[in-house]
């Protein structure tokens, strides 16, 4: 394979300005909750929901913002419990919420991933705000709603209520004092008491219940030479009843909860601390700021007395995790997953132990989205690559040429306010469509005259009006544009395209709707909304090869796939409705909800229908982070009837249409973000024979020991050889799909090590346990007080660290001998996976494939940004463009501390 490395693409990753989990932790002895969830809210306006289930991290979905909007407050509440059957206690609804220089709150449909509401009040804009503890409200064990707190620029404190399932202004806390200091930070201390930090050096402690003022705490004038007044940054309240602040001093403060006097304080930093986070016990408290330290602290009483110290809080150690300031933290304490996260101006998100500090290593987040914003058109060498409300195009030159790089040959920013959210491009690089949460638009591009430069010429088509899509995809020759909005509704919009270059493509003015198969075993969740159950969101879709084909599926791991009944006739009708037809049968939508529901639409004699079996598809094991179609290189040479003379309209049937199935052999590649591999056969409604005899337990060691997910892959398919190739941000793996893996277990080098597919299943969500010995020791000198010195004995030792023996982690090999019987299986002597049967039926596997390996991976490219293929296709090597997107590249502000650091 052929590999334009590049670094050319800019991709500017948006600061991390928000971060907040949805529960902060359970009580002792439960279960993390399913439902659990990380927001994580950007400069850019976006909002990220990650799950971090088993410690994979996996981000879900993406709330997109727009031009001037960035997300500087997240928070979440949760609806009051509910009695549902067998009067059992069901958990209450999970509501998001943000703020971002603006005099409003944002509550975001959390199904959706649209601003349901937003709150209002005559007070200026919100700087800072929390969430009311959940307190009980009756002896029956129900609670009440959440309240917000908000803190506004000009010092008003003001009090929202989420009753009713809204978000309404209830009343003012504390008005606008003349110096009209800003609320910088608030938290609440119990139900009724919330503390604020002030930029005028003050905590103000307030009643909710009346707006009185409890006390006034002040943190005297700044240091000298520096500016008078301190800004408290945050305010955190420990489980004891006390409190904690970080200020613009570098310093934490912690008071007594009772009388509100400063105990003691601790100057942990060089520069300001912006955020604070405390353990669930009281007895850690970490610190982070503009100096780029994660700073810890202890209350926990030392076996040994420590000289000097005059108080019970201590700083044990700090630690540069990032790159740059650190804006944000938030944690969670639960029965397995106990962790600190931490995000800033660097981009990337850090996981840092909380119960397993300094016992456990820390572990970065991928920075870049999980969806690479880019595609590509390989016959054009067109690359196009996007960020917020702009896009670029790329010509790419053939390997060989004299060219330095890549030339941009068009720019495009679109009209309006919101980030761009899909693109896509046809093969051969003649309509490219984009849309927002808003609009979706289509635009040709028009390749130059030979002689009149290399820039492209773009026009915007006229299409029906569709309001915004979350993914939009073009088929490769151009003839279909799906696109799935916000709510999870699939619309394909056919486009006429012809060979004369002076007709300009046209979309046809009918949509067609098409609708999922109704799945009653999808439970509702705290993450369910009005809108829809929230597993239910789309996250990938994709167009066969031919464009006969289309398949979606969602996180709860369901696949859908439609394919077109007939072949395509110029003389038929471009649009013709059939409205006559009964209700569709598989749709889980209400009947009244679309007038269209009940058409049959018909497009020059094609006509869109559910899959007939692919119901028999099965619910993936995990969220799925892949879907493509394996090329179909064997059926391009087949002619293609122009559609079926003998239907007419008749009395009878006056709206006649084949229904006629594709004969192509179509395979649907998905790969979970456990890392399993599913090959389906779509026709047949089952999987391949490879995936089969491929299970996980056979898969390579290296690739099931991989900790980021996949998010792309490129085929290498033609008559000689079938080949994948999956790439993550730091890794690069191609399998043979003609080839067989090893069977776990029949390699005695390898039959005792575990499977570890997560890669991180043993810990607390953040990295790997750290060995007792952080250097090994391989050699140790002895010496002999009786021997002369210097002269002594090397002496071999053996460290030897832990050994994990949690029998989750072991290797399932139960469905080892179904495997072998698989592959026993042959026809005419010819094994399937390429080894060939000798007359006594045993052949030397282990050999052959110690020979020839069906997989390879390097970890030489990171971070990859994206992978796409460049030039024709059938090519015997395939050529693709890697674009990489180091962190040191990234164009970043002047650190405000440490500039002479490295």
């Amino acid at each position: 394979m052929d590999i334009h490395r590049s670094r050319f693409v800019p991709y500017p990753s948006s600061a991390i300005n928000a971060l907040a989990f949805s529960h902060a932790e359970v009580e002792h002895g439960n279960h993390d909750p399913d439902s659990l969830r990380l927001a994580i809210g950007r400069a850019n306006g976006n909002i990220e929901i990650w799950n971090p289930k088993n410690g994979a991290w996996l981000q879900e979905k993406v709330f997109y913002g727009g031009k001037d909007r960035s997300v500087e407050g997240l928070a979440w509440t949760q609806e009051p419990d509910i009695r549902g059957a067998h009067d059992k206690l069901v958990p209450g609804r999970l509501r998001l919420f943000s703020i971002g220089y603006s005099s409003s709150v944002t509550e975001w449909d959390l199904a959706t991933g649209l601003p349901a509401r937003h709150s209002n009040g005559n007070h200026s804009e919100v700087w800072c705000f929390a969430v009311q503890p959940r307190h009980k409200k009756t002896g029956d064990g129900s609670t009440a709603h959440q309240k917000l707190v908000a803190g506004c620029a000009d010092g008003t404190i003001v009090l929202l209520s989420t009753e009713n399932d809204d978000l309404t202004f209830d009343r003012f806390v504390s008005r606008a004092t003349n110096k009209k200091a800003r609320a910088l930070s608030i938290t609440y201390k119990d139900s009724d008491i919330v503390l604020a930090g002030f930029a005028d050096s003050m905590i103000r402690v307030f009643d909710t219940r009346n707006g009185n003022v409890i006390r006034n705490i002040s943190l005297g004038s700044g240091p000298h030479g520096g500016p008078r007044e301190i800004l408290v940054w945050k305010v955190k309240c420990l489980s004891s009843g006390d409190f904690v602040s970080g200020d613009s001093t570098g310093e934490i403060r912690i008071y007594n909860g009772k009388n509100y006097s400063q105990i003691q304080r601790i100057s942990g930093h060089e520069a300001d601390v912006l955020d604070l986070a405390v353990s669930r016990d009281g007895t850690s408290i970490f610190s982070a700021g503009m100096d780029r330290r994660t700073c810890f602290y202890t209350s926990r009483k030392s076996p040994t007395k420590i000289e000097g110290q005059s108080g019970k809080w201590r700083k044990v150690s700090h630690q540069r995790y990032h790159q740059h300031d650190v804006k944000a933290m938030a944690t969670y304490e639960g029965n397995k997953l106990s962790v600190i996260v931490s995000g800033g101006i660097d981009t990337q998100p850090i996981i840092v132990p909380l119960r397993s500090f300094g016992k456990e290593l820390s572990r970065g987040l991928p920075s870049l989205p999980p969806t690479p914003p880019l595609v590509s058109a390989p016959n054009a060498r067109l690359l196009v690559s996007w960020w917020n409300t702009e896009m670029r195009i790329w010509r790419v030159k053939p390997q060989g040429d004299d060219v330095e790089k890549p030339k941009v040959v068009a720019r495009l920013a679109l009209q309006g306010e919101e980030n761009i959210a899909s693109a896509s491009i046809t093969q051969d690089g003649s309509l490219l469509a984009v849309s927002t949460t808003s609009a979706v638009k289509l635009f040709q591009l028009i390749q130059p005259q030979p002689g009149a430069g290399t820039g492209l010429r773009i026009r915007k088509l006229d299409i029906p009006v569709i309001n915004g899509a979350r993914i939009i995809r073009l088929s490769t020759n151009g003839k279909w544009l799906s696109t799935i909005n916000a709510r999870n509704e699939i619309r394909l919009l056919r486009i006429i395209t012809t060979d004369d270059p002076v007709d300009l493509p046209r979309a046809l003015d009918k949509l067609q709707h098409l609708y999922r198969l109704d799945r009653d075993s999808v439970p509702r969740t705290q993450l369910c909304g009005s809108s829809g159950p929230y597993e239910r969101t789309i996250v990938h879709a994709e167009f066969s090869a031919d464009g006969n084909v289309f398949a979606v599926t969602d996180l709860a791991g369901y696949v859908d796939t439609w394919v077109i009944e007939g072949h395509e006739d110029s003389t038929a009708p471009e649009v013709d409705v059939d409205d006559s037809a009964p209700a569709a049968a598989d749709s889980d939508e209400s009947d009244d909800e679309y007038a269209e529901k009940k058409d049959v639409i018909t497009f020059l004699g094609q006509h869109w229908t559910l899959n007939p079996l692919g119901h028999l598809i099965p619910q993936l094991d995990s969220t799925p982070v892949l879907l493509s179609f394996q090329p179909n290189f064997d059926d391009s040479d087949k002619p293609q009837p122009n559609g079926n003379p003998a239907l007419h309209p008749t009395r009878q049937n006056p709206h006649p249409h084949s229904h006629e199935l594709p004969k192509a052999d179509y395979r649907l590649l998905l790969v979970s973000k456990e890392h399993q591999l599913y090959l389906f056969d779509v026709m047949e409604g089952r999987m391949s024979e490879w995936s089969r005899r491929n299970p996980p337990s056979s898969y390579p060691r290296e690739y099931q020991q991989l900790d980021l997910p996949a998010k792309g892959c490129i085929w290498d398919v033609n008559e000689a050889q079938q080949r994948i190739w999956l790439y993550g941000e730091k890794w690069l793996f191609m399998f043979d799909l003609t080839k067989d893996f090893s069977i776990s277990g029949s390699d005695n080098a390898t039959s005792s090590k575990k499977r570890k597919r997560n890669g991180h299943k043993n810990n607390s969500g953040a990295g790997d346990a750290i060995p007792y010995r952080d250097v090994p020791i391989t050699k140790m000198r002895k010496y002999d007080s009786q021997s002369e010195a210097g002269k002594g004995q090397w002496t071999e030792v053996t460290i030897t660290g832990r050994i994990d023996t949690d029998d989750e982690d072991a290797d399932d090999d139960n469905d080892q001998p179904l495997v072998v019987l698989r592959r026993s299986s042959t026809q005419d002597g010819a094994q399937t996976n390429g080894h060939v049967v000798n007359d006594e039926g045993s052949e030397n596997v282990v050999e052959k494939q110690k020979r020839s390996e069906p997989w390879w991976h390097t970890f030489k490219y990171r971070p990859i940004l994206g992978i796409l293929p460049i030039g024709e296709e059938g090519s015997q090597t395939p050529e693709v463009v890697l674009v990489e997107r180091p962190s040191w590249d990234l164009d970043l502000p002047p650190r405000f501390v440490g500039t002479h650091e490295q």
